[in-house]
């Protein structure tokens, strides 16, 4: 992030000649200057993907006229899906955690450190054991107990909570329960997850026991957008780390869970940074 305002566009349309140069004449004509450009082109189905970010340093149009302007004069013309983010707006994020804390405080420690520019206004959780985290970091945690029985009431009331935060989007540290389509769709490409790898093969509660069982050689996490197809979003991140037969089962928990925390603090820096581009339940992640 530039220390100066910026802002960032991110675009998808079908792919045609001139779709950069007109981008870039925009932003020169009008007093910016581009600080950083990726694009990607789906050749199979012929879409043009981009992401560019300028300085506003001096660029002439008004923020509050800019999502216009670039739309007549740009945007429709390439039948574009786009959306825009200055750099200094600083989103809203809901963690949703159960009883496991490493998520948690890895997402808290780098938020208090102003590793990323968000906000988080409270915890939401469907047990009380993290709530000293909660209190410790000053955050407000609300706890929603027996979720399985009342599920469509208690999110409901989960969902009215968010609005009245204003909450941009949610990240799902652990929380071990199934959100319903209903919820899903208030927050489309809007909720971020992270799993153990081993899915479908060593699905369950104790994935590392069986991976153990197993003698399995590398183990993995996965950090995508929630849909409403269980653990089948589009993926944001992913990585795995190397294990042995001299590592224990509670060597492969240990390893696993600190995967977990880097594959979701990549996933939640690439879309504070508005690096992902989702079409087709795929994504295409500018690395930045």
């Amino acid at each position: 992030m530039p220390d100066k305002e910026s802002v960032i566009l991110l675009a998808h349309c079908p792919d045609k000649q001139g779709i950069v140069a007109a981008v870039s004449e925009f932003i020169f004509n009008n007093g910016g200057n581009i600080i950083d450009l990726d694009q990607h082109v789906d050749n199979d189905s012929k879409l043009f993907f981009m992401r560019v970010e300028w300085s506003l340093e001096n660029f002439q149009i008004k923020n509050g006229d800019l999502q216009e302007k670039f739309k007549t004069e740009i945007a429709d013309k390439f039948d574009m899906n786009w959306k825009i983010k200055f750099s200094d707006e600083k989103l809203r994020m809901a963690v949703f955690v159960s009883k496991i804390p490493h998520c948690l405080y890895d997402i808290l420690a780098r938020t208090q450190s102003s590793e990323w520019n968000v906000e988080i206004p409270l915890i939401v959780s469907n047990h009380p054991d993290l709530q000293h985290i909660a209190k410790a970091f000053g955050i407000d945690y609300y706890v929603f107990p027996n979720v399985k029985k009342d599920k469509l009431s208690i999110e409901a009331k989960q969902l009215e909570l968010l609005e009245n935060h204003n909450i941009d989007f949610v990240v799902l540290a652990r929380y071990m329960q199934i959100l319903t389509d209903s919820f899903v769709s208030n927050y489309p490409n809007k909720i971020i997850n992270i799993h153990h790898s081993f899915l479908p093969a060593f699905a369950g509660a104790k994935p590392y026991h069986s991976a153990f069982e197993r003698g399995v050689k590398i183990i993995g996490a996965t950090s995508h957008y929630v849909t409403a197809e269980l653990d089948a979003g589009p993926i944001i991140q992913q990585d795995i780390v190397r294990v042995s037969h001299n590592d224990s089962v509670d060597d492969l928990v240990r390893k696993g869970r600190d995967l977990e925390k880097i594959v979701l603090s990549r996933a939640v820096r690439a879309h504070l940074s508005m690096d992902v581009l989702v079409y087709n339940n795929k994504t295409v992640v500018f690395d930045n």
